[in-house]
């Protein structure tokens, strides 16, 4: 959800923004640039969170499997 709302630009987001004085200067475009870079980064962290818990879902499946295979 983050990265949806940093893409669409959210005013309420602005503090988590790493912008400097000078990006004000120009316009909104270098911050609306900032604001996408900051929206990948949540899309790739929640993409990586969900192959990590993928794995590990798996992880425990095979390994309450082998505790059958045991016994």
């Amino acid at each position: 959800l983050l990265g949806i709302f940093f893409n669409v630009h959210s005013a309420v987001l602005i503090e988590d923004v790493p912008f400097t004085d000078e990006d004000f200067k120009d316009g909104p475009e270098r911050i609306y640039r900032l604001y996408e870079q900051v929206s990948y980064n949540c899309f790739i962290a929640a993409g990586l969170y969900v192959l990590l818990g993928g794995f590990s879902f798996c992880q425990v499946r095979l390994n309450k499997r082998k505790e059958y295979m045991v016994r």
